[in-house]
């Protein structure tokens, strides 16, 4: 029994550490619009309405994305009640089971030791530990989609038939489980990844037609059920919908999210610091490497590369779209680090300035933030600012004492012994570095982002909360958010009565109607609409309620 203790005690360890890093005070903060609440609200609607063959939101059929993940929050919320904690208690243990699979993975690759520092590279990285605190679908998705791609590597390198039909398998399965996640953009950058390495490799990737045909049922069968499905139910329909979304992705801007050209660089190389600057002198050929390491920095390149391209060419431009790419730039990292302290790769000068230097500037950068903010008013009265939303945004009562400075002062510190340890040529200089980094991400999200929340979102959260108990409507108008779905707790609609917001500005509703608006429109809203009467602003957002036709305004009224 101890032996057997002892031989897995290094993944028993890992799951714990993961339990710390990514599941303390998750359910602290709401969840934010509108990929957080959406999906959430699909979760919660599939509970109420007991469909869970159909994503839904606001009652309606959503086939924009699939349901895997949606299913898996709806379980969730099953067991922990619809809230915060449930709906990203999924991806927290995304982050434990990736932290297993990469630890695995690179001891397979290399050694145990291997595998720790790209466990660590990855938890130790601003964005891929941020991700795994979140309730959004992209780290299953990017899970699924690696392990799809790495069991495919391990295949072709494996000898015994029956240790490559199993990776054909899992590697199926692992794709078509991406396809069920989020969608086909899955199997296509596993197909364009594929296909460059197979480019570069001159044509030759050894496999049988046994594992082909394995390969393609595990992927049509795990991933192409739920369509199929929805096929025999008579919803074809959806597949055409489906696929408009995906191409509208690629041709425009949609909702509103777009970026410059070299968006996703910049992101991937500031949001996943430190890893990505280590990874920069991970793309040279090493002679310490054996056939599969040399293979593996090869397919980790262009697996990099064709994420940027893709997303590049993707006209919607959203921080979590090139959240694949964490996995090869992390592998990278960790290869320069393993390298480094087993001295097969020189310890850069540059590169530790570099690091520090970049660390530096975000701890400086977030001790400056409560300062600034504490001067707010001043920044007000300048008059610099004009935009009414904006403006009314920077009134929130958030409270900074100045101590928040400390969290940049607790980077800055980490920063200051990692250079110390690595000048000295100290293996422990990398461990201290990513944790560090962890460190200063989780103060980061427990210190600031829910001052964040203060300015942006949580008047209107507030709002729709204190409504969740009255029979009423709750409705925005000019602005687009799922915050009146989940946090009112929108009931199954009545079959009889209609739904849309122009019925509630002016149809006979048999109930009272909330709106939300910014506050720079509110004044458009009230001449247009004589039945809305205005009830409170606050942070920028404005409050208004149509009363049911023959009732007084302001009888009831709650305030």
């Amino acid at each position: 029994m101890k032996t057997e203790i002892r031989k897995y005690l290094p993944e028993i360890l890992i799951i714990l550490a993961g339990v710390i890093l990514f599941m303390p005070l998750i359910g602290r903060l709401h969840l934010f619009d509108w990929d957080e609440i959406n999906f959430a609200e699909s979760a919660r609607e599939m509970i109420r309405t007991g469909d869970y063959s159909t994503v839904r939101i606001d009652y309606l059929p959503f086939w924009e994305k699939p349901p895997l993940f949606i299913w898996m929050q709806a379980l969730s919320m099953k067991v922990f009640g619809i809230g915060e904690f449930a709906a990203r208690f999924p991806n927290s243990v995304c982050g434990i089971l990736t932290l297993l699979c990469l630890y695995r993975m690179g001891k397979r690759i290399y050694d145990r030791n291997f595998g720790l520092y790209w466990m660590m590279a990855f938890a130790g990285s601003i964005l891929p530990f941020f991700y795994f605190k979140s309730g959004i679908i992209d780290p299953w998705f990017n899970l699924f989609i690696f392990l799809g791609i790495m069991n495919f590597i391990f295949m072709l390198d494996a000898r015994l038939p029956g240790v490559r039909r199993v990776r054909a398998l899992v590697a199926g399965l692992a794709l078509g489980l991406a396809v069920l996640t989020k969608g086909p953009v899955g199997v296509l950058l596993f197909l364009l990844t594929t296909g460059v390495y197979w480019t570069i490799n001159r044509f030759r990737m050894r496999i049988g037609w046994k594992e082909a045909v394995i390969f393609l049922l595990a992927l049509i069968l795990s991933g192409g059920a739920w369509f199929i499905i929805q096929v025999l139910k008579g919803n074809d329909a959806m597949i055409g919908e489906f696929m408009q979304y995906q191409v509208r992705l690629f041709r425009t801007r949609d909702a509103g999210h777009g970026g410059f050209l070299f968006y996703h660089f910049v992101v991937l190389l500031l949001g996943v610091f430190p890893a990505s600057l280590f990874a920069l002198k991970g793309f040279r050929r090493n002679y310490y490497d054996s056939g599969i390491q040399k293979k593996l920095r090869i397919w980790m390149v262009t697996l990099l590369l064709v994420v940027l391209v893709v997303f590049t060419v993707v006209r919607t431009k959203i921080v979590h779209y090139s959240s694949l790419a964490y996995f090869p730039l992390t592998y990278l990292a960790a290869a320069v680090v393993y390298k480094i302290v087993n001295n097969h790769l020189r310890n850069y000068r540059w590169l530790n300035i570099l690091i520090a230097c970049t660390g530096m500037v975000y701890g400086l950068l977030i001790m400056a933030v409560p300062r600034i903010m504490m001067e707010k008013d001043r920044i007000i009265a300048s008059g610099r600012i004009t935009d009414a939303f904006t403006l009314g945004n920077l009134g929130a009562p958030v409270e900074w004492t100045g101590y928040e400075s400390l969290v940049g002062v607790a980077l800055i510190a980490g920063i200051i012994i990692f250079l110390a340890l690595a000048v000295k040529r100290k293996k422990s200089a990398y461990p201290v570095l990513f944790a560090s980094v962890a460190l200063f991400t989780s103060l980061f999200v427990f210190v600031f982002v829910p001052r964040v929340e203060g300015y942006t979102q949580k008047a209107l959260i507030e709002f729709c909360k204190d409504r969740q108990d009255e029979h009423c409507y709750v409705a925005t108008l000019g602005l687009k958010s799922y915050a009146p779905l989940f946090y009112a707790r929108k009931p199954v609609p009545e079959r009889h009565v209609p739904q849309g917001t122009e019925w509630l500005l002016n149809g006979p509703i048999d109930r009272p109607a909330y709106f939300i608006a910014r506050n720079k429109n509110a004044s458009e809203f009230l001449k247009d609409h004589p039945g809305l009467t205005l009830l409170s602003e606050r942070n920028g957002y404005v409050f208004l309620k149509r009363d049911p036709p023959g009732k007084n305004p302001g009888d009831d009224d709650p305030g």
